[in-house]
């Protein structure tokens, strides 16, 4: 197993900046994608949501404008538009997320990244 962790971050959440730093300060050496401007693919969105155990919209911030405007309240929406929409408009991404050997967390508190160190 490889011993690499990647962090989703977005610099300018002040949960994403802790996790981060909590990352840094236990000597390991993220890969960061600033994904707002790498959007993940429908691939790595799915098996991040696989290593999460949640579904879509467990994953989606539901207070960004772009969920009301793009109408995900909607209950009629498969995961597939889901998934697209996240890909679509990334900040709907909940943040950080952090994965290590096939698990991933999302950093709500920052502490949660630690379990999968």
């Amino acid at each position: 197993m490889s011993n690499a962790i990647t962090i989703y971050h977005n610099p300018r959440c002040s949960k994403s900046r802790a996790a981060l730093e909590l990352l840094n300060s236990d000597d390991c050496e993220p890969e960061i994608i600033e994904y707002l401007d790498t959007p993940p693919s429908r691939e790595t969105l799915e098996a991040l949501l696989d290593m999460l155990g949640m579904e879509p919209r467990e994953l989606i911030r539901t207070h960004e404008k772009e969920y009301q405007e793009a109408g995900l309240e909607n209950p009629d929406l498969s995961r597939a538009d889901l998934i697209a929409a996240m890909i679509k408009h990334p900040r709907l991404i909940e943040r950080p997320i952090v994965v290590k050997d096939g698990k991933a967390a999302i950093g709500r508190p920052p502490e949660k990244v630690l379990d999968i160190l």
